[in-house]
């Protein structure tokens, strides 16, 4: 059987003849590069002309790790937003603890100049809870008669009056605050020494100066202190600011209202002043006059008026 390939693909030079052809044009083409630098824009042309097809052969391997970097990205990014606002919370929290610290440390400082400007001897002591009672302003504090509280004792922090110890326990107190309805403290006026009674309001956090004639040299703005002729709150504390006067020329009295000048709700730390109850002093005895003149009656020495009435009678 004849195997040799029909005429139809016996065209043209033989395979030798084409190797031969293409290893020489190679040759030639190799040292011409070589030795003559004649090829580079060839290889210029031919990296454009192909850098299509590249990009197509890629497209496919490509496409698929863009894709993967797309769900692994969303993956990372998602952790990270999740973790950094973790990270928001607890800088948050710790900031308004750092902004409450010097919040604390500051009114620690005031309180302890308020301390070392007071003569009389003082007790810190911290707030525990408001009292149950919602018809009375009083608070428990932390020290009782094991820290030497004694009912009477005022209460004050960095600006001035809070109130009085009225009950006193082994371990804590109850103070009554100046805003309680039962709660009275004898005051002054800064500028012009005028004297009254500041009752607490009970309802809100206000203090009222009643019986105070509508003539009375009051203003607003005016600052209240202890006069300290009570004998329990030492003199010049701050208790509070006149806000509100109201004159009416049909009744006697005018309305004054006080905004007190310190407050425990603002802080938690609280001076008890130990040395505050002052007991005045008793009035000096009138002095005996020995030199006195011998009256006529029995009995001896009388008084020389007494004799005359006696004399007239």
């Amino acid at each position: 059987m004849d195997h040799t390939p029909p005429p139809f693909f016996n065209r043209g030079p033989s395979l030798l003849t084409r190797l031969a052809f293409f290893s020489v044009l190679s040759i030639v083409f190799m040292v011409a590069d070589t030795r003559f630098n004649q090829l580079g824009w060839i290889r210029q042309t031919l990296a454009v002309l192909a850098h299509p097809l590249q990009q197509l052969a890629n497209s496919p391997a490509m496409l698929t790790q863009r894709a993967g970097e797309f769900f692994v990205t969303q993956t990372q990014l998602a952790s990270e937003n999740s973790r950094l606002k973790r990270q928001q919370l607890e800088n948050a929290a710790q900031l308004e603890r750092y902004q409450s610290l010097l919040a604390e440390n500051a009114y620690l400082r005031n309180l302890f100049n308020a301390q070392q400007n007071l003569r009389e001897k003082t007790t810190l002591t911290e707030v525990l809870y408001a009292g149950r009672d919602p018809f009375s302003r009083r608070i428990v504090v932390d020290k009782g008669t094991s820290h030497n509280v004694r009912p009477g004792q005022a209460v004050i922090d960095e600006i001035g009056l809070v109130g009085q110890v009225t009950r006193v326990y082994l371990l804590t107190s109850e103070i009554t605050l100046l805003t309680d309805k039962g709660q009275a403290v004898p005051i002054e006026v800064v500028r012009n020494g005028l004297r009254a009674i500041a009752f607490g309001h009970g309802q809100d956090s206000m203090l009222d100066l009643p019986y105070m004639p509508v003539n009375a040299d009051i203003q607003n703005g005016d600052v209240l202190v202890t006069s300290g002729i009570d004998g329990t709150y030492p003199r010049g504390l701050p208790v509070a600011v006149v806000s509100k006067v109201e004159r009416n020329a049909a009744y006697p009295f005018a309305k004054i209202s006080c905004t007190p000048s310190a407050g425990a709700d603002r802080h938690k730390q609280l001076l008890i002043v130990s040395g505050g109850q002052i007991i005045a002093a008793p009035p000096p005895a009138e002095p005996r006059n020995e030199a006195q003149p011998k009256g006529k009656g029995k009995g001896g020495k009388r008084p020389a008026r007494a004799a005359e009435e006696n004399r007239g009678n």
